[in-house]
């Protein structure tokens, strides 16, 4: 392989990371958008506010919970078959699933039937999505130039983003321009429809990328694990439980999308944000991280993959006391500048590093499958913080940005800590990683390396 056209397929494979990522979130965050705004008067109506926001949110939730089981089973494919693969089984599993929400009768349609579709399509959603992250950074990673993997993996985070902007963009001119009348009635479902867009263009993209070389070259020398998901747990079962505890940083998302959501917008609790104006809150954040993603991976590459993480957790689990207080206020121009520090720049220390160091912590042949596991059963818990905090911090209770605020902070501190426990790895070649007494190259010869691979010299990865 020439490095010419190596570096063709580290482009191709970071295009293919993501967009592939941003059109599956897009699928993933319009039902959490959805079960924020909407599906509680649809899906699960009572006479009792607060149960039908808990129930809404639940179901939210059930998409984590089915995300463990996705693991095991995408991220065994991905480590027997190929990263390739396994990322367009989970784009066709998503899209379609996603597509048949849009065309789920309501509860007073069918009654109970509702809810129970909408149950099992989530799970199929969360199933989906549980390879998605996990294989998309492996094969960047795999595919990424010496000395930029960090840089080059943030970019199926960047997708990630995008997709939280389209979503949220998709219901922002329908929230604001329909009646309300139409929007509950059909218009909520036109968004999930779109997904149609999403099996064609995933297919279109991802087939063009070729299989990664640290793949294919453990099939040369005949490494391919019959059970990766065994190997992984016996011999990187620490590094395995330090990715769940920082995959709790899911809880800063939780906060700002999910339970900020419902907290501001159901007339329940009494704060009264108009919809249409909420949802510019975390459009807003996501257009920042947008930018600031791929600027914090190519700072990793420099200082390290764990300062990042470590300030991004301890600081955005602060900050989510005060978007949470600002919203308790009504006071929308302090909570949107409290979301774009917390959400858009802050947090994006963890979430722009952690494609890249969760996936190095592994060595290639349990690759996909460690990290899909850990990651999501990390997810899976923050997965139930929603319901959880419309349970402790009701409708009408005192404090609710001060309980959920302690929550969520000291979540990220069990994340920080991880993150501090956790071997640097960004110094260490690719074939090495996984190794936990492996030696990471002197800081000389790693700067004069990346100097070369930025410059096409050496652009094959090592």
């Amino acid at each position: 392989m020439t490095a010419t056209h190596q570096m063709s397929q580290s482009r191709k494979a970071a295009a293919s990371g993501w967009i592939g990522s941003a059109l599956e979130y897009y699928d993933f965050f319009i039902y959490a958008t959805a079960a924020s705004l909407i599906f509680p008067q649809i899906f699960f109506p009572s006479e009792n506010p607060t149960v039908a926001i808990v129930a809404s949110l639940a179901t939210y939730g059930v998409g984590y919970v089915a995300r463990p089981i996705g693991a095991f089973v995408l991220g065994h494919w991905g480590d027997t078959h190929g990263r390739k693969t396994v990322l367009i089984v989970c784009m066709f599993l998503m899209g379609i699933s996603t597509m048949a929400v849009g065309l789920l009768p309501t509860y007073h349609q069918v009654g109970i039937l509702a809810p129970i579709l909408l149950v099992i399509l989530r799970l199929v959603q969360g199933f989906a999505v549980a390879g998605e992250i996990s294989g998309a950074s492996s094969m960047i990673l795999e595919h990424a130039p010496f000395g930029r993997r960090g840089f080059y993996a943030s970019f199926a985070l960047q997708g990630v983003q995008a997709g939280q902007i389209l979503a949220a963009a998709v219901f922002l001119p329908l929230a604001a321009y329909m009646p309300t009348e139409a929007f509950n009635s059909w218009g909520w479902r036109i968004p999930f429809l779109l997904s149609f867009f999403v099996i064609v263009a995933g297919y279109i993209i991802r087939r063009e990328v070729d299989e990664t070389p640290a793949f294919a070259r453990e099939g040369e020398r005949g490494e391919t694990p019959r059970a990766p998901i065994v190997q992984a747990i016996k011999l990187s079962w620490r590094d395995m439980l330090r990715v769940i505890c920082m995959a709790l940083m899911n809880v800063i998302p939780v906060v700002a999308t999910i339970f900020g959501a419902a907290y501001a917008v159901q007339p329940a609790y009494g704060i009264g944000f108009a919809k249409d104006v909420y949802l510019w809150i975390p459009v807003l954040g996501n257009m920042l991280a947008v930018f600031v993603i791929p600027f914090v991976g190519h700072l990793s590459d420099k200082v390290g993959r764990k300062p990042p993480i470590i300030v991004g957790a301890l600081l955005s689990g602060l900050l989510a006391f005060g978007y949470l207080y600002a919203i308790s206020i009504s006071n929308v121009p302090l909570a949107i500048l409290l979301s774009l520090l917390m959400w858009g720049v802050v947090y994006q220390g963890y979430n722009a590093i952690f494609p890249s160091f969760y996936p190095e912590l592994f060595p290639t042949r349990t690759r996909v499958s460690a990290m899909a596991i850990s990651q999501n059963i990390g997810t899976t818990i923050t997965a139930l913080l929603p319901a959880l905090f419309a349970t402790v911090a009701p409708p009408g209770s005192a404090n609710i940005p001060l309980t959920v605020g302690v929550i969520a902070f000291g979540i990220t501190v069990i994340a920080a800590l991880a993150a501090v426990t956790a071997r640097e790895t960004y110094r260490i070649s690719i074939d090495d990683l996984g190794n936990p007494k492996a030696v990471p190259m002197p800081r000389a010869d790693y700067e004069r390396r990346r100097t070369e691979a930025a410059s096409g010299a050496a652009a094959i990865p090592t």
